[in-house]
């Protein structure tokens, strides 16, 4: 009965161990497309019931090419922000973010801000056509390619760092 009793406290106190409950978190926006609201400036990513949220203002993606090598640099800080939000139910189309009035669902279950500090690095190239038949070369937009530098995400008890995130290429027109 005593080793049975010892085997017993063995195991409980074996299973017992907490290892702080430490979570390593990722996101995977890879092969979702960059949306903007209408009349906002945000620009974010919806993969199921995930969001990932670049909220700088729009003056950021002037239509004018950056030189090689020298990306416009956006410091993240309390107003140009980066926000990853996990949800309880699938977000099936960008209501809930362009919506002046947010919906009551789907409830926020996680979010994780960037914390002050990190870089938005923006890469600016022209998208053009060719007429075959004049030559003519017309210019159909801008590419602006968002990379995130040495982002830390935080949610108050966690963080991890991002050291170089394809954000994604946000196109306009000229």
């Amino acid at each position: 009965m005593k080793k049975i009793f010892g085997l017993l406290v063995c195991l409980f106190l074996l299973s017992s161990c907490d290892d702080g409950d430490l979570v390593v978190e990722t996101f995977n926006f890879d092969n979702v497309s960059i949306q903007k609201c209408p009349s906002k400036d945000p620009l974010f990513k919806i993969n199921g019931q995930e969001l990932l949220l670049l909220d700088i203002p729009s003056s950021n993606f002037p239509n004018e090419i950056t030189p090689d090598g020298e990306p416009r640099i956006v410091t993240v800080s309390s107003t140009d922000r980066i926000i990853y939000r996990k949800y309880d139910a699938n977000l099936n189309d960008n209501s809930v973010i362009c919506s002046a009035v947010p919906p009551a669902t789907p409830l926020v279950q996680q979010e994780w801000n960037a914390a002050e500090g990190g870089t938005i690095q923006i890469t600016t190239t022209q998208n053009t056509t060719t007429d075959p038949d004049t030559g003519i070369v017309t210019v159909t937009g801008y590419n602006h390619r968002i990379k995130f530098i040495n982002v830390e995400f935080v949610n108050g008890q966690n963080s991890f760092v991002y050291d170089d995130y394809f954000f994604g290429d946000y196109i306009t027109t000229p």
